[in-house]
C-alpha cells in the first residue's frame, strides 16, 4: 500500500454547524484542518437544484440564448445549448400540467430531439412559460444561469426525466458493480426516465435503490400537481437547504462528528442522517457551551489565516490571491525559506510542492471559479514541471466541482479552469478598525472599562432584563473577570442589580464589545 492510500485512508472529517441569527455557516474540517466553508441565508433564494415556472423576457439571437424572468431582480440567462435535446417533450409537459392533464404523467409521448445547431427562436417566444432549473446561482451582477434539462437528486440516484439512458458514476472502478447497479436501475426506472446512479451507491441492495428511485418519482409528480396552481414567475420545486444537501453529497465514513449549536437544526440533521445512513446518526451532537462554537473548535483562528490576500504556508513559504472580475490569480512566493544544503532548482520544487497542497485547499475552501491562474517560482526540468502538475491533480482529486488543469507553461504558468456555481467565498480578514473608523487614533484604552460600564447603565435603564451578556476581546473579557471576589464583572453585579456574564471573542477586535440578552439578542 503506498503513501497516498495511506493517507485517504486516515482522512478524519468533521462538520461544525453555527446558527446565528439569519444564516448557517458550514466548516468542514479534514484532520482538524479547515478545506470548506459556506453560508446558507435564510432570506436568499435562486439555490442550485431549485426548479421555477419562468417566463421568457427578451431573446437574444446574436447569443443564441434567452432571458428568462424567474423572480429574481435580473433575468436569468438560457442558453440554447442548455435547452437539453427533450426540449419539445418539456414544453409538452408543463402545458399539459398548466392545464391538469393528467395523461401527462402516464401517456406522455416523447417529441422528437432538437436540433443541436438549432436557433433559440424556434423554440420560444417572448411571453412563453417555461420550465427551468438553477444551474449557478447569481454572481456579481449578473442572473441566474439555467438549464432545461431538469433533474432531481437524491443521495444514491438522480432522476433524470424525459429520458430512457443510466448512467453509473466514473468513480465507481469496479467493472461488474457498475453493470449489476445499471442492470437493477434500468429494470425499475419507468419509461421516459433515466437516472445517474451516484458514487455512495455502490454498496447498496436494490431494495434501498428502489425505495430511493420511489421517492425521487413522488418529487416529479409534487412538481407536476404544482404546476397547475402556481404563478409565474416562481419556484416549483425548491432543493433541499444547503446545510442538508451538502451532507446528502459528502456523508461518509470519514466523518467522525457533525456539531451543530441549534437544537431545531440538530434535531433536523439527526432526522436525515437516520433515513439516509442510519449507523452514523450517532456522530451528531449538539453544542451547548457559551464559547461560540466556531472560537472553541479553532475554525474563526483558522478563517482570519486563510482567507487574508496573503496565506501563510510551512517554513516561511506564501501564496498571494487576487481575484478580478474574470478570475483569480495566485503568486507563489519563497519568502524567508531557503535550504542551502540543495541548489536552487530543489528548492522552488519544495515550495512549490507545498504551494500545490494550499493552492486546491484555498480553492476549494474559496469556492474560487472560472479562471484561475497560478504564477509558480521557475523551475526549468520538465521532471519538475511535471511534479509540479502531478502533485496538484492529486490534491485536487477530492475537490467536488469540475475542473480542468494545464501543464506548467515556459514561464512556469498553469491555468485552472474550476466550476462556477455559486459567488466565490470572501470572508473581510482586514477591515476599517470600529474603534478609530480608520484614522489610526483611538481612544486611551485605560477609558475603555469606563466605557462598557457607561454603556452597561444605558441599557439597564433602557431594558428590562435580568441577565446581560458582554462580549468582547478576549484580553479586556480577562481584565474585567480577574479577581474572586473583587473583580470589575462582581462590582458591576452587585451596583446595578443585574447577573452580568462576561465572554471572550476572538473574533472581535481590541475595543469591539457587544451587549446581548439571555436569549443571545443583542442589546442596543
Amino acid at each position: 500500500m503506498d503513501a497516498v492510500d495511506v493517507e485517504k485512508e486516515e482522512v478524519c472529517s468533521e462538520l461544525f454547524l453555527d446558527v446565528r441569527s439569519s444564516e448557517v455557516n458550514i466548516a468542514l474540517l479534514n484532520n482538524k484542518r479547515l478545506v470548506e466553508l459556506s453560508t446558507e441565508y435564510s432570506n436568499v433564494d435562486f439555490s442550485v437544484g431549485d426548479i421555477y415556472l419562468g417566463r421568457v423576457n427578451k431573446l437574444m439571437p446574436g447569443l443564441n440564448a434567452a432571458f428568462v424572468d424567474v423572480g429574481y431582480r435580473k433575468d436569468a440567462f438560457l442558453h440554447y445549448l442548455d435547452l437539453g435535446s427533450g426540449f419539445l417533450t418539456l414544453k409538452k409537459f408543463v402545458r399539459m400540467g398548466m392545464t391538469k392533464n393528467v395523461n401527462a404523467l402516464t401517456n406522455l409521448k416523447p417529441e422528437p430531439e432538437i436540433d443541436k445547431r438549432g436557433k433559440i427562436s424556434d423554440m420560444l417566444k417572448v411571453g412563453e412559460y417555461v420550465l427551468v432549473q438553477i444551474a449557478k446561482e447569481p454572481i456579481s451582477s449578473k442572473g441566474p444561469r439555467l438549464t432545461c434539462e431538469i433533474s432531481i437528486a437524491g443521495r444514491n440516484l438522480v432522476l433524470l426525466p424525459f429520458t430512457d439512458k443510466v448512467s453509473v458514476s466514473q468513480k465507481i472502478k469496479s467493472t461488474e458493480t457498475r453493470k449489476r447497479l445499471r442492470s437493477w436501475i434500468e429494470g425499475l426506472v419507468p419509461k421516459n426516465f433515466g437516472a445517474i446512479v451516484r458514487t455512495v451507491a455502490q454498496d447498496k441492495n436494490v431494495v434501498e435503490l428502489d425505495k430511493e428511485l420511489t421517492s425521487l418519482l413522488d418529487k416529479w409528480k409534487s412538481l407536476f400537481e404544482h404546476l397547475s396552481t402556481v404563478e409565474a414567475p416562481n419556484i416549483v420545486l425548491g432543493e433541499m437547504n444547503r446545510t442538508t444537501a451538502f451532507l446528502r453529497d459528502m456523508l461518509n465514513s470519514s466523518f467522525h462528528q457533525i456539531v451543530v449549536n441549534d437544537v431545531d437544526l440538530y434535531n433536523e440533521v439527526k432526522k436525515f442522517i437516520s433515513e439516509i445512513a442510519p449507523e452514523k446518526s450517532k456522530i451528531v451532537k449538539l453544542y451547548t457551551d457559551r464559547t461560540p462554537i466556531f472560537d472553541n473548535y479553532g475554525i474563526e483562528k483558522q478563517i482570519k489565516t486563510a482567507f487574508g490576500r496573503t496565506v501563510p504556508m510551512r517554513s516561511g513559504a506564501y501564496i498571494v490571491i487576487d481575484h478580478t472580475e474574470a478570475g483569480h490569480v495566485i503568486d507563489v512566493n519563497s519568502g524567508n525559506r531557503a535550504n542551502s544544503k540543495n541548489d536552487q532548482e530543489t528548492n522552488a520544487l519544495e515550495v512549490n510542492l507545498i504551494a500545490a497542497e494550499e493552492i486546491a485547499r484555498q480553492l476549494r475552501l474559496r469556492d474560487m471559479g472560472g479562471i484561475i491562474v497560478v504564477d509558480f517560482i521557475d523551475v526549468h526540468s520538465s521532471d519538475s514541471k511535471k511534479a509540479i502538475y502531478d502533485k496538484m491533480k492529486e490534491c485536487m482529486a477530492n475537490d467536488r466541482a469540475k475542473y480542468h488543469l494545464t501543464q506548467l507553461s515556459r514561464f512556469c504558468l498553469m491555468e485552472i479552469t474550476r466550476q462556477r456555481v455559486r459567488p466565490a467565498t470572501d470572508m473581510k480578514t482586514a477591515e476599517t478598525c470600529p474603534c478609530c473608523n480608520g484614522t489610526g487614533k483611538i481612544q486611551a484604552s485605560l477609558n475603555l472599562t469606563d466605557e462598557i460600564e457607561n454603556q452597561l447603565k444605558y441599557i439597564l435603564r433602557k431594558n428590562q432584563v435580568d441577565k446581560i451578556v458582554i462580549r468582547t476581546h478576549p484580553f479586556v473579557e480577562a481584565y474585567i473577570n480577574k479577581g474572586i471576589f473583587k473583580s470589575l464583572r462582581k462590582q458591576w453585579q452587585k451596583l446595578y442589580g443585574c447577573k452580568i456574564e462576561v465572554l471572550p471573542m476572538m473574533a472581535y477586535s481590541y475595543m469591539e464589545y457587544h451587549f446581548f440578552n439571555d436569549l443571545d439578542e443583542e442589546l442596543m
